[in-house]
């Protein structure tokens, strides 16, 4: 069975939206946009290299995969996005109707629990699952998720869309905890099931 992974950026207090730009999301009045800039490093980025060397599909909710495909679509002759731009996408929407915006995406309309159950099923690396608020909660609420590597920020924000779900507990086991000089720690876990 592959392994399904949850890496999201992260502040202290669980938030996860917009982590990239001030126009990223706004929903609920959301302000604070762009947080983690202040606290880029380079290694941060040779962390995801790593990450995404050991998966071959996205899994994204619309808005998420929305802002990718836009930002890397386009682009040609950088390693890193053409190895994005070719890995097989999948998309939850209930709206899309066209996945031109991105290169090799299909959308997930219906019986979303039971198409990512088989998705898994399927031979193949990791799936790799960013942003997505809406289907990181679908995900958790089901038991889907193997992984979550959260590269958690120094940084409290006091509102906005939470990595897990309001009312669900969920009991985690830590694999990994990395520092990094900016200040932003790297904790893998993956789900405590009591086995």
């Amino acid at each position: 069975m592959r392994k399904l992974v949850v890496s999201e950026f992260v502040t202290l207090d669980g938030v996860m939206q917009a982590p990239g730009g001030a126009d990223e999301d706004t929903e609920g009045g959301f302000t604070h946009g762009g947080w983690t800039h202040p606290y880029w490093h380079d290694d941060i980025g040779m962390h995801f290299g790593e990450s995404m060397a050991k998966a071959d599909t996205f899994l994204l909710g619309r808005k998420t995969w929305e802002i990718h495909g836009t930002a890397f679509d386009s682009v040609e002759g950088e390693d890193w996005i053409d190895e994005l731009n070719a890995m097989k996408k999948y998309v939850v929407s209930t709206t899309l109707t066209d996945t031109s915006i991105w290169r090799n995406s299909t959308i997930i309309s219906d019986n979303v629990v039971e198409q990512i159950r088989a998705l898994k099923e399927q031979d193949g690396q990791d799936i790799y699952v960013d942003g997505s608020s809406v289907l990181v909660h679908t995900l958790t609420e089901n038991d889907l998720v193997d992984e979550y590597s959260l590269l958690v920020y120094p940084i409290v924000l006091g509102s906005g869309k939470k990595v897990f779900p309001d009312g669900q507990r969920v009991n985690l086991k830590l694999v990994e905890s990395r520092p990094f000089p900016s200040g932003v720690v790297l904790m893998r876990y993956v789900p405590d099931r009591g086995e």
